[in-house]
């Protein structure tokens, strides 16, 4: 007769394999959203991942460009206590970067994506947008720095599955951030982030760095509506760039209007910034299976690298002229209209009378300047 206890060991294996399927099912295809709503589930164990790590299971080898990497903002004087927990993703000075070089190489991440379609399938899976999008998707992100620990849902890549995780992204990660300036891709690994779970609490595992302060992660609140460009801090010379999104970084210039505060201090004071006004008549909603609009705004350069007007990107724009208060053109300002006289111009007092029969030229020219009248002449 078999006992209790060996029936019950041989029962383990099948348990612990039905509740490891139930956990790679768990988290799939449910999150939608503009930057990913948060995980299903919340998970208490928090990877502190460096940001040059590869960090476990990661989808594609590092795509990160060497560029210097921002460095968080200093506290004010006497600012000891807890920072913002949120941070909305337009807020001037989340993101940094070099001037017209961006922190990831995008063509390589599509390449190394797309050419396996097993990782092509779970990544997108991850992300939330539709398998046949995926390149044309990764093309409309655009590459940053962190400048400050953000967390994140993460997602490694292992047996043909992205398995999600918890994870602290260090200060100068590379990131592709998409148009609600959420962190949709992790550059030194090629994983997958969404917004982290909505239970904050969790355990950290893994060696901090010498910055790390878990009272001062934060995380990234997605906009509501698709914004046109990032106002992000140059790392070379601590200046303000704007980064227009889904640019490679080759379209940087000076904001026309610069934030009101330093670099080095600003970006996270308070709760971030809210959503930006969107010119732009298309304010569609977050769809992350859909690319961002392709039309640029007003006043960005050609986005299709081809030149455009050919007008330097880093040169202000004038504004265009109120339709409302614009003269209205001068037809005969062409050189090849003829001028029509002025039909209300001031008459003669009296149109001179010819006389009936031949007159000699010199009584109807008379020699000598004219007369401030014409002469009558009597019948």
């Amino acid at each position: 007769m078999r006992s209790p206890l060996r029936r019950a060991r041989r029962t383990r294996p099948a348990a612990a394999g039905l509740v490891s399927a139930l956990l790679l099912t768990g988290c799939s295809s449910e999150w939608e959203g503009a930057g990913g709503e948060p995980a299903a589930t919340p998970v208490q164990d928090v990877l502190l991942q460096p940001l040059g790590a590869h960090g476990p299971d990661p989808f594609t080898a590092s795509t990160v460009r060497n560029t210097v990497p921002p460095a968080a903002p200093g506290r004010p004087p006497g600012d000891e206590g807890r920072q913002v927990r949120e941070v909305a993703g337009s807020a001037a000075g989340l993101y940094g970067g070099t001037r017209a070089i961006g922190s990831c190489d995008v063509e390589r991440q599509v390449a190394l994506l797309t050419a396996d379609r097993a990782k092509a399938r779970a990544f997108a899976e991850a992300a939330g947008i539709p398998e046949a999008n995926l390149a044309g998707w990764l093309r409309g992100l655009t590459p940053v720095a962190l400048r400050a620990d953000i967390r994140v849902t993460d997602h490694g890549y292992r047996e043909g599955r992205a398995n999600a995780f918890q994870a602290v992204l260090q200060t100068g990660t590379a990131v592709l951030v998409d148009q609600y300036g959420a962190p949709r891709v992790r550059c030194a690994c090629g994983n997958p982030l969404r917004s982290p779970a909505a239970e904050a609490s969790g355990v950290h595992q893994g060696d901090p760095w010498d910055a790390f302060d878990p009272d001062r992660v934060i995380t990234v609140r997605p906009t509501s509506s698709v914004v046109t460009s990032l106002v992000i801090v140059n790392t070379t010379d601590r200046t303000w760039i704007e980064r227009r999104t889904g640019s490679d970084g080759d379209q940087d210039k000076k904001p026309a209007v610069e934030p009101a505060c330093d670099p080095d201090a600003c970006a996270l004071a308070g709760s971030g910034t809210p959503d930006p006004a969107d010119p732009s008549p298309d304010r569609s909603s977050p769809d992350p299976a859909r690319p961002a609009p392709s039309t640029p705004p007003p006043d960005a350069p050609d986005p299709s690298g081809s030149g455009g007007t050919g007008t330097d990107p880093a040169a202000p724009v004038p504004p265009a002229p109120d339709p409302d208060t614009e003269p209205y053109p001068d037809p005969y300002t062409d050189p090849g209209t003829e001028p029509v006289p002025d039909p209300f111009a001031q008459p003669p007092s009296e149109p001179p009378t010819v006389p009936d029969g031949p007159l000699p030229p010199d009584e109807l020219f008379p020699a000598g300047p004219a007369p401030d009248q014409p002469e009558t002449f009597q019948g």
